[in-house]
């Protein structure tokens, strides 16, 4: 056999069904002195036809192998959209004179951005919204099923009307590579004013006086590098530079304070940030820093007035590991610091959000994150209590600057999103609204709990678990289990709810979370024990959870199915290498499985900020081996016998491209293992666009796992 020929791929047992051969095409990559052969990097070439022929076929042979769970989709599918309240309105959000809110359309894929005026300055009671009744004044400001028509994809990625309430400004994509052109309009009239800059980043947005609109651009490797001014009314090429950052490892992203006193240009590596402030009303003035970046300081700051001083809350973890908040004179940011909240070992500082009268600050306790009130005259912490034993906070939109209410998010595992309104004067919750959730759901039916797994090394990992209560205690007797998983860029999973979900647990899966280390759920040192040369903590964490599980009693191997996307699908990658035998199916979503090949290439978009994260496998002989050592591509093992697998990408995805899971496949495929891959032909990372398509994305995959799980006919 010639190295070019096809390798031999026997046709499916179950199905007779052969799956597409893709041609060998060697070329070799060389590092460190270590040559590496390598069969499929041919299908990088995404202008050759025949890399596109050969995503056709894998997905035409991925819908045949799939075919007998049309019905089971159709019929997942059919209970999203039923539980789903499809004519439905947002909690408003004031803002000047307007109370903004989103609606969404029975039959419409996507949402559609109205408001309405206040009663009176005195109104911060949000109105009371019916899909069946009128809002009296209510203006349509943005449909996107109307932008979105004559198009396969459509995505909103900067939305924002000026303080005055007069003009609007709005970015779309529509191929699904994250550049968007951002146009305006009058609200006034409704008329397009000419104003369009294509090519931007994600987040463009006006100047408080609604003159100039502050944008980001990428350069060729999809980092936002640049920070650029616009006048309106004025041509796109005369625009100013306000900040270029050249060194390839950091993004920039720019935004005005709540308080509209400041710009903030603010740019980050996964390891060093800095600051620059300009002053609102002089933008092309000259920017300052607040503190100069230092390799391995991360801070960022919030602008306050406190007794009559402007001021900046620093959020930092200069000495302090799990990050300290001080307040320094905005005049004079790298003068002295006023601790306001000490470093705690084990409770990580998240955030802080400044407003006129007081400030809420965001944390993390025992693997869960809180939120508090920061009173500015004591520094004390007042923390916002919850009864469930796991559940998710965060603050919702809270754009006005002295507002009598704190906007909030909050909901868990079987308690439906949830919008809070908080009486700061009183620490009352006022309930806004709970996501409808139609046919009848009761979350008295269902349970969740913690359970806890002990790692190689003695670490302790947290597992989340939530199941339907008519099956059984989880654990009593082994079940489907369905073990989600990430564990990278200290990213936590948070006990969410999701109507998706109800349709496995209705059928009696137990749907799990591995807390495993290199996310942040138990605080800064359990994500730097799942990074750089640490990263294998993440796989084995996972791989000792799905131990756990087993061992204990609540699932087994042929009852357990794995799923994470992109990072979390390098980790999908890892483990079935690690461990095929502890798994019947793995689910991996736009997955980093060729980490190593794209970490080599700093062309490649994102790879240069990466390293911070994954090491430096290009200049570093240590980094290179590490990470081939378990690089999901790069060891794929002839003597195991893997699980049934399913990789679903996208062609236009900036962030994971379709070649990795696609080489991957095929190489799985060489040593005989039942993968599919699923690849959309028009979509970014975040998969398909519009509501309807991302709920029969979801039922393909959840028809998927039933089947891999002997629950297709439950």
């Amino acid at each position: 056999m010639t190295p070019s020929d096809p390798a031999p791929v026997p046709s499916t047992p179950a199905t007779g069904i052969r799956p597409p051969v893709a041609e060998r095409r060697i070329t070799v990559r060389s590092h460190h002195g270590d040559a590496v052969e390598d069969r499929y990097e041919w299908f990088r070439a995404k202008e050759d036809a025949a890399v596109i022929a050969h995503l056709e076929a894998e997905n035409a042979y991925t819908q045949q192998r799939t075919a007998h769970l049309d019905g089971l989709r159709a019929q997942i599918f059919d209970e999203i959209k039923g539980r789903t309240l499809e004519t439905d309105l947002s909690v408003p959000t004031r803002r000047g004179d307007w109370w903004y809110y989103g609606r969404t359309v029975e039959g419409k894929q996507y949402g559609i951005q109205c408001r309405a005026p206040l009663v009176s300055a005195d109104d911060w009671t949000p109105p009371e919204l019916s899909p069946d009744a009128d809002v009296p004044g209510e203006q349509v400001l943005l449909d996107g099923n109307i932008e979105a028509e004559g198009h396969e994809f459509f995505s909103l990625g900067s939305f924002e009307v000026t303080t005055d309430g007069s003009l609007m400004l709005f970015g779309i994509d529509v191929a699904g590579d994250e550049r968007y052109t951002v146009r305006v309009r009058d609200l006034r009239t409704g008329e397009q004013l000419p104003d369009e800059i294509p090519g931007t980043f994600a987040g463009a947005t006006f100047s408080p006086d609604g003159r100039f609109i502050v944008y980001t651009t990428v350069d060729d490797a999809w980092r936002p590098d640049t920070v650029w001014l616009h006048e309106l009314g004025t041509p796109v090429a005369d625009d100013t530079q306000l900040f270029h950052e050249p060194d390839e490892r950091f993004w920039v992203g720019a935004g005005f304070t709540r308080s509209d006193r400041y710009l903030v240009i603010g740019l980050g590596s996964s390891i060093t940030s800095e600051e620059w402030l300009l002053d609102a009303d002089d933008l092309r003035g000259e920017a300052r820093v607040v503190w100069p970046r230092t390799e391995g300081v991360e801070y960022d700051s919030e602008h306050a007035v406190v007794d009559g001083e402007d001021v900046l809350f620093v959020l930092h973890n200069d000495g302090a590991l799990d990050f300290e908040l001080v307040r320094v004179a905005a005049s004079d940011p790298s003068g002295e610091r006023t601790v306001v909240i000490p470093h705690r070992p084990g409770e990580r500082l998240l955030g802080v959000s400044t407003f006129r009268d007081w400030a809420v600050v965001g944390y993390r306790r025992s693997g869960l994150a809180r939120l508090g009130l920061l009173d500015y005259r004591t520094g004390d912490v007042s923390e916002i209590a919850f009864d469930e034993p796991l559940y998710s906070v965060g603050t919702g939109s809270n754009p006005e600057w002295a507002p009598p209410l704190l906007r909030l998010g909050y909901g868990s595992f079987v308690t439906p999103g949830t919008v809070y309104d908080l009486d700061v004067a009183t620490r009352e919750l006022h309930l806004r609204k709970r996501q409808p959730v139609l046919g009848g759901y009761d979350p008295a039916e269902y349970a969740q709990e913690r359970v806890w797994a002990t790692a190689q090394d003695g670490a302790r990992i947290p597992i989340s678990l939530v199941w339907k209560r008519s099956f059984g205690d989880a654990g009593a007797a082994p079940r489907p289990t369905h073990l989600y998983g990430y564990g990278s860029y200290e990213h936590s999973i948070e006990p969410g709810f999701s109507v998706a979900r109800l349709s496995e647990l209705d059928r009696g899966v137990v749907f799990a979370v591995a807390h495993v280390r290199g996310g942040g759920e138990m605080g800064r040192q359990w994500y730097e024990d799942g990074k750089l040369l640490n990263k294998r903590n993440t796989f084995t964490d996972f791989v000792d959870s799905a131990r756990h599980l087993v061992d204990s009693g609540f699932t087994t191997p042929s009852q357990l199915v794995a799923e994470g996307g992109s990072a979390g699908g390098l980790l999908m990658g890892a483990v079935a290498n690690l461990a095929p035998e502890l798994f019947a199916g793995i689910l991996a979503d736009v997955p980093f499985v060729d980490a190593l090949t794209t970490i080599l290439d700093p062309s490649l978009p994102l790879t240069v900020i990466e390293w911070d994260e994954w090491g430096d496998p290009l200049h570093n002989p240590d980094v290179y081996a590490y990470m081939k050592s378990y690089s999901p591509y790069e060891n794929v093992r002839s003597d195991a016998s893997y699980p049934r697998i399913l990789a679903v990408t996208s062609l236009n995805d900036t962030r994971v491209l379709y070649v990795e899971p696609a080489k991957w496949v095929a190489r799985l495929r060489e040593v005989g293992a039942d993968a599919l891959l699923k690849c959309e032909m028009v979509a970014g990372h975040g998969g398909v666009s519009g509501r309807y398509n991302a709920w029969r994305e979801r039922a393909f995959e959840l028809a998927w796992l039933l089947d891999v799980l002997g629950l297709a006919d439950a």
